[in-house]
């Protein structure tokens, strides 16, 4: 089965219930324009659940010549990579990691990946491996080698770490670039807007409320944007509809994917439809795993 909408002047939905080899064949390159994807992997939060992997996204572009294929994974949280299996997403050849920050449903699944890329490769790898965050990355990755095994450093090919202060930006393959910017959330927590011809993408992490980040993300073609809890548990270090709303109508982007929703918020609310009532009432869909998100203007 095969549903696909189309969002006025936005990305194209997907929603494709394939098997997983024709899913990677679908990622690979075959001739012509590259097709870059936005694939949710996990969109839960801390609390565990049965269909959901904690804060996970998979962007994925595949192109010709020196731009090659660009396999970005933003956030790893735990169940991310048996999410990546299910999906069919070649995890083994991941080009870059960006995080947001430290929180264990962000990066709890790290382990995991790097253990994977260090012992469960069929052929070696050789490529480097580019890990791209805010400050802080490389002691918490030296204090990961520390408490997991130096395979964390070193899994077999080169790991480049570097830290991107807020107001930066970092040229990635393809004439891609990444930038951050500080959001209210923890003492190092940034959110990444991702750029590149066609392609604008914008990914809040974790945040509290915030003008400055909703004009940082103006314009973006996709926005994955938290919303945690309902108005009347606000707080200042996650995102409620209202606030969401705010946010949205300062970015305006063509799509607004909600995630990292609270259980309990919801299975009892609407969620989309409270940000609606809030102020915002363009294109917004709830985040699942595998949702796919055309990211390529046509």
């Amino acid at each position: 089965m095969d549903l696909r909408r189309d969002h006025a002047g936005g990305g194209r939905l997907l929603d494709r219930r394939r098997g997983a080899q024709r899913r990677r064949a679908e990622l690979r390159h075959a001739g012509g324009v590259s097709e870059t994807e936005l694939i949710v992997v996990g969109c839960g939060t801390v609390v565990p659940e049965a269909d959901r992997a904690a804060s996970s996204y998979w962007v994925s572009s595949s192109g010709t010549g020196s731009a090659g294929h660009t396999h970005i994974l933003f956030d790893c949280g735990p169940g991310a990579l048996q999410a990546l299996a299910r999906l069919g997403l070649p995890w083994e050849e991941i080009t870059d990691l960006a995080i947001t920050h430290f929180h264990a449903d962000h990066v709890g699944a790290l382990p995991g990946l790097f253990f994977a890329l260090r012992h469960g490769l069929r052929r070696p790898r050789s490529q480097p491996l580019r890990v791209w965050g805010p400050a802080g990355t490389r002691e918490f990755f030296e204090k990961l080698a520390g408490a997991c095994g130096d395979f964390v450093l070193d899994p077999g090919f080169p790991v480049l770490i570097e830290e991107v202060s807020p107001g930066a930006a970092r040229a990635l393959s393809g004439g891609r670039r990444l930038e951050a910017h500080k959001t209210p959330h923890t003492r190092e927590s940034v959110a990444w807007r991702l750029e590149g011809g066609a392609l604008s993408f914008g990914y809040t992490g974790d945040s509290g409320p915030s003008r400055a980040l909703g004009s940082f993300m103006r314009g973006v073609s996709v926005l994955v944007c938290e919303c945690s809890l309902h108005d009347s548990q606000a707080t200042d270090n996650h995102l409620s509809p209202a606030r969401v709303a705010e946010l949205a109508a300062a970015a305006r982007p063509r799509l607004l994917v909600l995630t990292h929703i609270y259980p309990h918020f919801r299975t009892e609310h609407n969620v989309a439809r409270l940000v609606a009532e809030a102020g915002y009432a363009e294109n917004v869909c709830i985040a699942r795993e595998g949702l796919r998100v055309s990211l390529t203007n046509r």
